[in-house]
């Protein structure tokens, strides 16, 4: 009993310790000396509970105190959730203790089953779609409010909340749907709150540890999320093709989570897989299609009778089918991109086998039907998207299986290399017979790059094999019509010739594979152009200067030295003239000339010739052409420059009034106009002295024929329409010379009236300056007269550049730039900004 009392002691120690600390800080306080109560039996659980004191264990084997104010022994923060227990009062009021996990633990609260918003969009349809939603999204954060124990129990043991996600799950709008173009703001909310609500909702189910003080054991959380049917491969697909977009790193961990804590589901994935294929047989068979060959499902039967086409088919039912075909690829799409760990599931059901084929055989006869059919018009356009969504799916699903089955492999070095290039290159020639699955791919994910890859992981990769592929590609895109994307023509150029064109040689080493017609195509024999890997071998030409040299120097040289070794007696002209031939292919170089199998052209040239001497080109400035040169500041080819005549920024400008007084430019121009003020009327000539030498005079010419010099020939020869018959010539009155016009202009300004102000009517125009200061003081006195301010001078002009502007400059300045527009130039800058703007004026 001595023991007893001191864990009495100690227990009401803890409560009043309680009353002053928080429950934590009485654990960890009485941690320590509450060791001996860990052998407690059933009776001293019971003093416990009536003290209101709690033991859970700790780490190290270690106990300690927590105080439950409520009476009940509360969960252990470190125990897992599923071995809790807690106290609960029964039916009759008595308490009794149930597992953390208890049906009896769950909430009453009925969750409404999901509807998707109206298409019609009827205000009624509307309202209560709204009223409906509005029901899920509170319900929905009402449970994530939950604490953890009550949240399980109730996604555990409430039939109604599982009903409501997977009806979600089942008819939510998929990103191609037109219902997700919401119908108002209010219904896009509301649709986007439970969206969010869901995902979290989920998110959380797949948590096996939200906290260190809450989560389950791994294995029962296992066995839980599977025997109680939370989550399931439909289940999963959903939520990838629903939530992947934004969310993609989430749903990853959520995914992998649920696969590692149950591998179960790895097996409901292998036996979903055939579901999944007998999706695709089934679209092929409701086309009246059947898929041929070994991929084919099961033979068609000779006494089956023929299904409709896609031609003759109902049109709602190749609606139908299109839909059906986008939601399935889509989805598969969704799931493989979100949790690669799956590829390895449809690797092994033969996906890569089936679907190119499945593709081969629907896809052109759904876009025949599509394009020929009578659909209505907004119809036919979605189902033309669908179907061509469900294309690119396929495509990329294919792209992914192959990716993370054989060419990941090989990239991360496993073990086996050998083995996943050869399935890779399997796979590839399987395609081969599929022309337009084969095309698209190709155009998406361009095959010479995978096969690039896969020559630098693996150097002794088969080169006549890969040459074949590429053969095989080339051949598939003309054989359907399209040409090949230009960026995918020049990525492919130097990996598919180096493939087709190796030291075994090339199109040699093709011939086995194809006729002999096909290799005189592919070099470029039979046709006007090459075809095939060898239509890259056009190298671009640059004017007349020859073709671009696709190496560098250096490269260029290490190509004529690695050749130089091996056949020292041939001379580096005629070796760079035969990597010109064959493209800088050093092996093709090597194999031809030991063959004796080189081009006439290079046949003809001297096996000696050394390597042509480059041409210094001349200096820059020996052949420079400009306007300025051989002016005065021609630094080029002037040893002394005036440096006086060289200022830096703007030149101090010299004194307005120095500048007017200065007549210096008059005095140099006046010997020049006295010349022609010079009139000799007589010559005096005196003995011994010549006219022509005081006078600058002409001798007579005595050869000059001056017939016609008097004699005006025509001059006065008027014909019937001249103007000088209809109005006669006079001397305008500018160039009067007489006194008798000016005394006559005089006579009639007398008689004019007196309040002209003596206007000078000869003037040809105004003084502009008096012009402007009656006009000036006219605008005076009308603003005088209607009490208007006069406004200050305008200074726009300001100070020179370097001394500083007042703010008076710059507001005139402002106010100018503003109010331009209102001249005649106006928008003459908005204009040319927007020449500029468009590039019709280089800035």
């Amino acid at each position: 009993m001595g023991q007893e009392n001191e864990n009495q002691m100690i227990c009401n120690a803890a409560e009043l310790k309680y009353q002053r600390n928080s429950p934590k800080d009485v654990a960890v306080q009485y941690g320590e000396k509450c060791r001996c109560l860990q052998n407690f039996t059933a009776h001293m659980a019971e003093a416990l509970l009536y003290n209101r004191v709690q033991l859970f264990p700790l780490s190290h084997g270690q106990t300690a105190i927590r105080v439950n104010v409520c009476g009940s022994v509360m969960a252990c923060a470190v125990v897992p959730l599923d071995q809790q227990q807690v106290t609960e009062s029964g039916p009759l009021g008595k308490e009794r203790i149930l597992p953390a996990l208890h049906p009896d633990r769950k909430e009453e609260r009925c969750f409404v089953p999901y509807k998707p918003p109206p298409e019609d969009g009827s205000p009624a349809e509307v309202e209560e779609f709204l009223e409906h939603a509005r029901f899920i999204a509170e319900d929905l954060e009402w449970l994530l409010a939950l604490p953890h124990d009550k949240f399980w129990c109730q996604v555990v043991f409430d039939e109604s909340l599982q009903r409501c996600l997977d009806s979600y799950l089942h008819q939510a709008p998929r990103g191609l749907d037109v219902a997700t173009l919401p119908l108002s703001p209010a219904v896009a909310d509301v649709q986007r709150a439970i969206h969010k609500a869901v995902f979290l909702t989920f998110l959380r189910m797949a948590t096996h540890k939200e906290s260190k003080e809450h989560f389950f054991t791994p294995a029962v959380f296992g066995e839980i999320i599977y025997d109680n049917f939370l989550f399931d491969i439909p289940k999963i697909l959903d939520l990838c093709v629903l939530f992947g977009k934004g969310n993609s790193q989430l749903l990853h961990k959520m995914i992998e989570n649920i696969f590692t804590q149950q591998p179960a589901y790895y097996n409901d994935l292998d036996e979903t897989l055939p579901t999944v294929l007998q999706v695709f047989h089934t679209i092929l068979d409701k086309c009246g299609l059947q898929c041929e060959g070994a991929t084919a499902m099961e033979p068609m039967k000779l006494t089956a009778q023929k299904q409709p086409t896609a031609m003759s088919m109902n049109l709602e039912e190749l609606g139908d089918i299109v839909l059906y075909l986008c939601d399935s690829t889509t989805t598969i799409h969704a799931f493989l991109d979100i949790f690669p760990a799956a590829c390895s599931s449809f690797h092994s059901h033969g996906f890569l086998g089936r679907l190119p084929s499945i593709y081969e055989a629907a896809v052109p006869e759904l876009e025949k039907a599509i394009r020929k059919r009578n659909f209505d018009k907004s119809l036919q356009e979605d189902l033309w998207k669908r179907l061509s969504h469900s294309c690119r799916k396929m495509v990329e699903t294919t792209h992914l299986l192959l990716h993370h089955t054989c060419l990941q492999p090989i990239l991360e070095g496993r073990e086996n290399k050998q083995t996943f290039a050869e399935e890779l290159l399997q796979y590839f020639t399987s395609f081969l017979p599929e022309k337009r699955f084969l095309v698209d791919y190709d155009e998406q994910f361009p095959i010479a790059d995978d096969i690039n890859l896969l020559q630098q992981a693996l150097p002794v990769i088969d080169e006549t094999r890969t040459s074949y592929l590429l053969q095989g590609v080339e051949s598939a895109w003309d054989s359907t019509g399209r040409r090949r994307p230009q960026g995918h023509i020049q990525n492919n150029g130097a990996s598919s010739f180096s493939t087709n064109q190796g030291a075994a040689g090339g199109t040699a080493a093709a011939s086995d594979s194809f006729g002999p017609q096909e290799v005189k195509e592919s070099r470029g024999e039979a046709g006007d152009k090459p075809r095939g890997a060898e239509a890259t071998m056009n190298v671009p030409q640059r004017g007349n200067n020859g073709a671009v040299c696709p190496v560098s120097g250096p490269e260029l040289e290490s190509l004529l030295s690695c050749i130089g070794d091996l056949l020292p007696d041939l001379g580096e002209g005629f070796l760079l003239a035969c990597l010109q031939e064959y493209d800088y292919n050093s092996e093709l170089v090597i194999n031809n000339i030991l063959e004796d199998r080189l081009a006439p052209d290079l046949e003809k040239l001297d096996r000696a010739m050394p390597r042509p001497v480059k041409e210094e080109l001349p200096a820059v400035l020996n052949n420079r052409s400009n306007v300025f040169d051989d002016d005065e500041f021609d630094v080029f080819r002037r040893e002394r420059v005036d440096m006086s005549r060289i200022w830096k920024g703007r030149r101090k400008g010299e004194n307005t009034r120095e500048m007017l007084n200065d007549k210096q430019h008059i005095a140099e121009q006046r010997a020049r106009y006295q010349a022609y003020e010079t009139v000799v009327d007589e010559v005096v000539v005196e003995p011994g002295d010549s006219a022509g030498d005081a006078y600058d005079l002409d001798d007579y010419d005595d050869e000059y024929d001056d017939t016609y010099d008097m004699n005006q020939v025509g001059a006065n020869d008027l014909d019937g329409d001249s103007l000088l018959n209809r109005r006669p010539f006079t001397v305008p009155q500018v160039l009067r010379k007489g006194t008798k016009v000016e005394h006559e202009e005089q006579e009639e300004d007398e008689d004019e009236d007196v309040s002209q102000n003596h206007v000078n009517r000869d003037q040809f125009v105004q003084d502009p300056a008096l012009l402007r200061e009656r006009a000036e003081a006219k605008r005076a006195a009308m603003q005088q007269k209607k009490g208007v301010h006069p406004e200050r001078p305008s200074n726009v002009l300001g100070r020179p550049k370097g001394q500083g502007q007042t703010a008076e400059t710059f507001l005139d300045r402002r106010k100018k730039e503003a109010n331009k527009s209102r001249v005649s130039n106006h928008n003459r800058r908005t204009m040319a900004d927007r020449k500029r703007n468009k590039g019709m004026i280089p800035s």
